[in-house]
């Protein structure tokens, strides 16, 4: 294809669609410089821990651009790939195997940490030097998912309890029934011996 034609990629991919969270701030961003435009759909994601994110982007520019998506965080400024659509894309070892390019210049993320929060930023280049950068925030927040099953398992507990006292209590409410009519049963068996006996006497 001619190096000067215009190119516009948008996401067509027929693989399945990441998990994505609600976004706090839904409003799309669109920025151009000189031949690149970039449109970011959300600019803010917020997520959970082993969520799947697809941090969407579109872009349009003259020639063949060179894509890049460095993260920035409390730990610093770290680069996580960069390709040029139709070729292998170099990702960084402390991103392989967590991440998947798409030509459109969307990035997903895979099973997300507490650690991946913090800003992603793209930066899509075209041949002649023109280039253009947009930014999403991530916020991965953590469910304590075991300390609520910890609960669950403990009330759980808790009920299996409650229920074997009561069946106790129930169970020595009758024995005890039993054995107060029992008992009331051998002294009116006993009052009536000593009356017979009494008139025998007489």
């Amino acid at each position: 294809m001619d190096g000067l034609s215009q190119w516009h990629y948008r996401s067509s991919t027929t693989k399945q669609k990441p998990r994505l969270a609600a976004f706090a701030s839904p409003t799309p961003t669109s920025t151009s410089s000189q031949g690149v435009s970039l449109y970011i759909p959300q600019s803010t994601i917020n997520a959970t821990v082993e969520e799947d994110i697809l941090l969407s982007v579109e872009y349009s520019c003259l020639g063949v651009p060179t894509i890049e998506w460095t993260y920035t965080s409390n730990w610093g400024v770290q680069k996580i790939v960069e390709w040029t659509p139709g070729a292998q894309a170099n990702i960084s070892q402390s991103h392989r195997d967590r991440v998947c390019t798409f030509d459109n210049g969307s990035l997903q993320l895979f099973s997300v940490g507490v650690r991946d929060s913090g800003y992603y930023v793209i930066t899509v280049t075209e041949r002649l030097g023109s280039s253009q950068f947009g930014t999403i925030v991530l916020h991965v927040s953590e469910i304590l998912y075991e300390d609520l099953h910890f609960v669950a398992v403990f009330l759980a507990f808790l009920a299996a309890v409650a229920a074997v006292l009561i069946s106790l209590m129930w169970v020595c409410n009758k024995c005890a029934y039993k054995f107060q009519r029992k008992r009331r049963h051998k002294l009116k068996e006993s009052t009536t011996v000593e009356i017979e006996l009494q008139d025998v006497e007489c």
